[in-house]
């Protein structure tokens, strides 16, 4: 995987704005606004309006928290899976 940062460009608000992305992690922003069925400015005008940093720690940000997300809702009930209780200290 290309781990090579790379500036890309949106329009927010009438102008245009950049940020830096590595291609893992602009490959995962896409894929998000898929398949929420939003265009790419629409999901960056979001994660933006809510941002406190910089823009390109935000997106990243972002990306973690929905791969987390989607992480934590593939418990399938196998009882294989560890749970909190399973890690602590007797």
């Amino acid at each position: 995987m290309d781990d090579t940062v790379r500036k890309r460009s949106v329009t927010i608000a009438g102008h245009r704005t950049s940020f830096s992305l590595e291609d893992a992690f602009w490959q995962e922003l896409v894929g998000i606004a898929e398949r929420r069925d939003i265009t790419m400015a629409e999901l960056v005008v979001e994660i933006d309006s809510e941002r406190d940093g910089n823009l390109s720690s935000a997106l990243r940000l972002y990306i973690l928290r929905d791969l987390q997300s989607k992480l934590a809702g593939q418990g399938d009930g196998n009882d294989d899976t560890p749970s909190d209780d399973d890690f602590l200290e007797s």
